[in-house]
């Protein structure tokens, strides 16, 4: 199955993450974030963790690309979202943890979008059941017409989902 039933392991492994990349950029004013649905509990949810590093002056933005290469990621770009820079595992260096937890990484700068719409989108749904349920059994219903296959679910998640998310951002502007 592509969605799991939600599980608390999810806040660990994100702890553990943060803590690693909290350790490397320590040097630098950072806050990092757990958003997307293995931050609501109760949300069943892909078990991939998604995390936005934010940084606020633009210059830090080399220094967290440098640090995070070193950590064993590469830069791929903004992959047609602006201001939301995505960061994956190079397979260069092999970390216990890193390379353990399936995980999304992403570099913003504060008062971006594509993260204000991740921090708006979580927090809604950790406050609202009935949008909680709304949205896990869309997903739900999203997974079965694309077969279980993650390229086709995300596809029509895309298509089908971000209306929503933009309903629900709207009301907690």
């Amino acid at each position: 199955m592509l969605l799991e039933q939600y599980n608390p392991i999810w806040i660990t492994d994100y702890k553990k993450i943060k803590e690693i990349i909290n350790q490397n950029l320590q040097q630098i004013s950072i806050s990092i974030e757990h958003v997307g649905s293995t931050a609501v509990p109760n949300l069943d949810s892909k078990p991939i963790i998604d995390i936005d590093i934010i940084y606020s002056n633009q210059a830090d933005f080399n220094v967290i690309k440098k640090e995070l290469e070193i950590l064993g990621y590469y830069h791929n770009g903004n992959q047609g979202i602006l201001e939301r820079e995505v960061f994956k595992r190079s397979n260069l260096h092999f970390n216990e943890v890193l390379d353990t937890i399936k995980h999304h990484l992403y570099v913003c700068p504060i008062g971006s979008k594509a993260l204000e719409r991740h921090i708006l989108t979580r927090n809604y749904l950790q406050k609202n059941e009935w949008a909680r349920n709304k949205y896990q059994s869309m997903k739900y219903h999203l997974a079965n017409m694309a077969n279980q296959d993650k390229k086709e679910y995300a596809a029509l998640k895309e298509q089908h989902i971000n209306s929503f998310l933009d309903q629900i951002i709207a009301e907690e502007k």
